[in-house]
């Protein structure tokens, strides 16, 4: 029986348990120093965690962006973690659907660098019209993927302008 979770923006309180997660769902990564410069940028994120048991067991944080030339507005999404002890839960998938719907009315289109078999069950697929700001492995290039949150009326082409923190080549690399 899965716990009862609840959903919500992140708070400054977070940020020490936000710490502890990422070293527990990603023991091999350290993908904190990228969410902690996130959080205290100036670039606008959604950042939104899961909670049970008064104890943080999910986040996901999406950072607006543009893809240049042309400036439209998109969102980048991640990381995402969940709790080893929870994940395949549904928690990551309810962390990225109610980021979605916090983000359908200010962006009309999320990127992700991830696992296409995950994140084809949101609607990604691979996007080879917008290049990465960093160069990727040709192996990944399928793994580059995004999804549309508007009509899809309008071409997205071009390069993904994404603020500072995410222009580390090690976050874009094995």
């Amino acid at each position: 029986m899965t716990p009862e979770i609840e959903f919500r923006c992140t708070e400054t309180r977070d940020l020490e348990p936000l710490r502890q997660l990422y070293v527990d769902a990603f023991p091999d990564e350290d993908l904190f120093p990228l969410v902690s410069s996130l959080l205290g940028g100036t670039a606008p994120v959604t950042s939104l965690v899961a909670v049970s048991g008064g104890a943080l067991a999910g986040h996901v944080i999406f950072t607006r962006c543009t893809v240049e030339p042309g400036d439209f507005g998109v969102a980048l999404l991640g990381p995402l973690c969940v709790t080893p002890e929870l994940q395949q839960s549904g928690i990551g998938s309810a962390l990225v659907r109610s980021g979605f719907d916090h983000l359908k009315t200010a962006v009309g289109c999320v990127f992700v660098l991830g696992d296409p078999k995950y994140y084809a069950r949101f609607g990604f697929k691979p996007d080879h019209l917008v290049e990465t700001p960093c160069p990727i492995p040709s192996e990944w290039k399928d793994a580059w993927q995004s999804v549309r949150l508007d009509d899809g009326s309008t071409v997205i082409t071009g390069r993904l302008i994404v603020p500072d923190a995410w222009n580390d080549p090690s976050l874009w690399s094995d």
